[in-house]
């Protein structure tokens, strides 16, 4: 039996809760146990400071009673006992609606755990409940705020409530770095983990593209979606990942033996890390925190190749995002009709008519252009797959796999993304000079953001890119720098 069969199963807690509950006078377990006291510590921490945070949509009502359950356990542990986890609130989980951040889907009760949650609680976490998140993971307009639901409101910054958490899963990011809990999972298309992980101070962990299920997860794009965990520290984001991962996922057992040990590398000494260079000269106060990590880097014995980008064929922006386009539509679309409730009548139509039917609430803060964009595209499905061979291409073959086989590459270090800027709900989102983000989305390779530079009182994340399904590889790499940043 594995360390992650040897745990209970939900519907084990489910089916034997009332019997369990009814003999705990046989059983001697106190009200206080260590796990009931985490619990209630994390819901008592949300109820007296996130209402001007509003990083938390619900508490799970079930959560004590899990925690009551686990501290009457008699199994050996599993890796994630008694760990209290918020989920982005477009991860399904059962007896908690799964809203997207939209009006639309409030009564969104699946009574259903995504492969993902269903793996957390056979580990033995806590499913705590649901965090905010940019309504719709961020693709309904073009001048967004980051962070905004008509479910959840206005989620603030960490460091900075006047600034942006960035978006999408900026609930989960938020509640880590204010501490509520020590552990989230977001979803990230193209920069949602990293970035508010980044302007958040903490560690964002994107995996390989098809190493977590994406099963009962609402989409944007099947082909760039993923889930991913955000922590307080890259040991226990990778454990979260390793429980988290399909055992189907290619080279699935190596990667989760890897993450859980964080053996992949013995250190820092003669790894090639190549400087994505693009990140570089857009503001010399970066630039010296980057510099500041290049020098541990060394220090530590890392071999440094400056210098190195990608630079895609013309129009590549453009059919990258009706890529999105495409595959939102039909994806949504394939979401709702599956839903095991009345919702499954909706569309992408039907949702643009309801926030136009309750402009007041959804609409107030910016408009729906990307969901209009998405569904007037004129694409046909051969458009669709030419773009989408030639944009992943552009950043797999032809971009990162050609830097990291032409140098000789364990990783590839840059900015992750822009400082925090201000929250501004007239003109949306204002990003601060160019991130990490987007070439490893589209091509599929794991992404870990680590908290080890400031701009003044802002965090500035530095990111590591590594080769897909070395998962393990790069979070040893990654464990490795944390370990010597926080050394110096």
């Amino acid at each position: 039996m594995t360390q992650f069969q040897n745990t209970f199963t939900y519907g084990l807690i489910a089916s034997g809760l009332t019997l369990l509950m009814t003999t705990t006078s046989v059983s001697g377990a106190p009200d206080d146990g260590p796990v009931q006291s985490r619990i209630a510590a994390a819901i008592a921490d949300i109820e007296n400071r996130d209402e001007q945070y509003k990083a938390v949509i619900a508490i799970d009502p079930e959560a004590k009673q899990v925690a009551r359950m686990l501290d009457l356990q008699r199994k050996a542990p599993g890796p994630m006992h008694g760990e209290p986890i918020l989920l982005k609130d477009n991860i399904e989980t059962k007896g908690q609606p799964t809203t997207a951040g939209s009006l639309a889907l409030a009564d969104n009760n699946t009574e259903r755990d995504a492969p993902l949650v269903a793996q957390l609680r056979r580990a033995g976490a806590v499913i705590l409940g649901k965090a905010n998140l940019s309504e719709w993971a961020n693709f309904r307009s073009e001048f967004s705020s980051s962070g905004w639901s008509g479910v959840g409101g206005q989620t603030r910054n960490a460091h900075d409530p006047a600034r942006t958490p960035c978006g999408s899963s900026s609930g989960s990011a938020v509640a880590v770095a204010l501490g509520y809990v020590d552990v989230a999972i977001g979803t990230e298309t193209s920069g949602s983990i990293v970035c508010p992980a980044s302007i958040n101070g903490v560690v964002g962990f994107k995996p390989t593209h098809g190493l977590v299920s994406g099963e009962g997860i609402v989409p944007i794009a099947s082909t760039q979606d993923t889930a991913g965990p955000i922590a307080n520290s890259v040991s226990l984001a990778a454990r979260t990942l390793a429980v988290i991962s399909a055992e189907e996922a290619q080279n699935s057992a190596a990667i989760r033996q890897g993450l859980m040990s964080l053996n992949a590398v013995p250190n820092l000494s003669g790894l090639r890390i190549g400087i994505f260079a693009r990140t570089q000269n857009f503001d010399p106060r970066r630039d010296a925190e980057l510099d500041k990590t290049l020098e541990t880097l060394q220090d530590e014995g890392a071999v440094l190749i400056p210098g190195l980008d990608i630079e895609p064929y013309e129009g590549y922006g453009d059919d990258s995002y009706d890529v999105l386009l495409y595959e939102f539509r039909r994806d949504l679309n394939a979401y709702l009709a599956g839903l095991p409730n009345a919702l499954s009548s909706m569309t992408l139509e039907s949702l643009i008519a309801f926030n136009e039917e309750h402009a007041e609430t959804e609409l107030k803060r910016f408009d729906q252009s990307i969901f209009l964009k998405s569904q007037n595209l004129p694409d046909t499905e051969k458009d669709y797959r030419r773009k989408r061979a030639a944009t992943q291409k552009a950043m797999r073959e032809d971009g990162l796999d050609k830097l990291f086989a032409e140098h000789k590459l364990d990783a590839i270090i840059g900015i992750t993304s822009s400082t925090a800027w201000m929250i501004d709900w007239v003109n949306g989102d204002a990003f601060f000079g160019p991130g990490m983000a987007g070439q490893a989305a589209v091509a599929g390779n794991p992404h870990i953001t680590l908290p080890l530079g400031k701009v003044e009182h802002l965090p500035l994340g530095i990111s590591l890119v590594g080769e897909r399904w070395q998962d393990h590889k790069l979070a040893a790499i990654a464990a490795h720098l944390e370990s010597a940043h926080q050394e110096r």
